[in-house]
């Protein structure tokens, strides 16, 4: 995984994205999972363009079982974009780039 992008679990999520003021795009998926193998180069070319004001994260569902149910999360990929602080998109299974970034807009 990218440097740039963040991993979030059931300790860290409340306060990496909750409370974030950047709108943040975070991916839930599994290690077991093609199509989330599959997303995790598209995830992380978007962090490694470092749009502004745009912050991306991973979540594991097997590390993370706690925020994963709390969100209803059900199958993976799953990403959801978050702006100030409440969920903004979403979006399950595997997608494009292009389609990531046509989440994150208003």
């Amino acid at each position: 995984m990218a440097e740039r992008v963040l991993i979030v679990n059931d300790l860290s999520f409340e306060e990496e994205v909750l409370r974030s003021k950047e709108t943040f795009l975070l991916e839930f998926g599994a290690a077991w999972c093609p199509p989330c193998r599959k997303l995790e180069p598209i995830v992380e070319s978007i962090a490694a363009e470092n749009p502004s004001g745009i912050r991306v994260g991973k979540v594991d569902t097997d590390d993370a079982p706690a925020i994963s149910a709390k969100l209803g999360v059900r199958a993976v990929p799953t990403v959801i974009v978050f702006k100030n602080g409440k969920e903004h998109r979403r979006h399950v299974g595997l997608t494009t780039k292009a389609k990531l970034y046509d989440l994150m807009g208003d």
